[in-house]
């Protein structure tokens, strides 16, 4: 199980300079973004050359690139808007592969017109889980002809908001190049102790043939995000039912600064050796 991190967790737009922070702080790859490189996150052109960049440092830091993050509104209000983000969701599946990585990660968006980290009602309405199976569909295509696969993971937020909504999904779509990014903060906002290992329990096991990238992030006791380690969720607990279903993919960590990067691979890295 090796240890990543969001590369945008550390500043810069080399990503040489960028990978080779990563290495410093102890982790041994990256879910790499796009702003890494100077471009926006989701960017309307890759070219070849920052692509064989991306490469050439995961190759000389010896930072793997185990995904790059594609993170647009899929199921936005307004059609061109969702058109603009399936294209360049699409523009970062082609250009995965020479960047080393053979993964690309999603969200599967909101009905929020502004933000697509917000939930809203509409959410939960036949209508947007009929729009997020077209363009998942549209998007799984595309990842099946490159030979990549797509990282969705469920988020409170968004149409998939739940272990038994991405299994539904996955179920529905019946595409190889569906996968899953778990994060056990994302499973609920305020739980009891037993609870919440019950709900990661469940998670893992309901979705354990399609697993193959867990993040670290926590949750404080009301409810927000913390650094991994310093809030409510057991991650002994987590890695052990990752390791009970045969996960053997890449454990990544976010929501935290360059600063708190080396504290955060050691708490992680402890747990892993057990």
């Amino acid at each position: 199980m090796r240890l990543g991190i969001f590369a945008k967790t550390f500043a810069g737009n080399d990503p040489g300079n960028v990978l080779g922070a990563a290495r410093a702080a102890g982790f041994a790859c990256v879910q790499y973004n796009m702003a890494c490189s100077g471009l926006p996150a989701m960017p309307d052109d890759i070219p070849a050359a920052v692509a064989a960049a991306v490469r050439a440092a995961s190759a000389q830091t010896g930072v793997a690139v185990a995904a790059v993050s594609g993170t647009c509104n899929m199921i936005h209000p307004d059609l061109a808007v969702r058109a603009a983000g399936l294209r360049r969701l699409g523009v970062l599946i082609a250009a995965a592969g020479a960047m080393g990585t053979g993964m690309v990660t999603l969200c599967t968006g909101t009905r929020d017109p502004d933000d697509p980290w917000r939930h809203h009602p509409d959410n939960a309405t036949p209508e947007a889980w009929h729009d997020l199976r077209a363009e998942m569909a549209k998007a799984a295509a595309l990842a099946e002809a490159a030979g990549v696969r797509l990282g969705i993971e469920p988020e409170l937020a968004n149409v998939v908001n739940s272990a038994a909504a991405a299994r539904r999904l996955i179920d529905e779509i019946a595409s190889p190049s569906l996968a899953v990014v778990l994060d056990p903060a994302n499973l609920f906002e305020v739980a009891a102790a037993a609870r919440r290992r019950d709900l990661v329990a469940r998670a893992v096991d309901l979705l354990a043939d399609r697993i193959v990238m867990a993040h670290a992030k926590d949750r404080d006791a009301a409810g927000g995000f913390a650094v991994a380690g310093q809030g409510v969720i057991d991650f002994a607990h987590f890695i052990a039912c990752l390791r009970a279903a045969g996960f053997d993919g890449d454990l990544v960590t976010h929501g935290l600064t360059g600063a708190e990067a080396p504290g955060v691979a050691a708490f992680l890295s402890g747990l892993v050796a057990r």
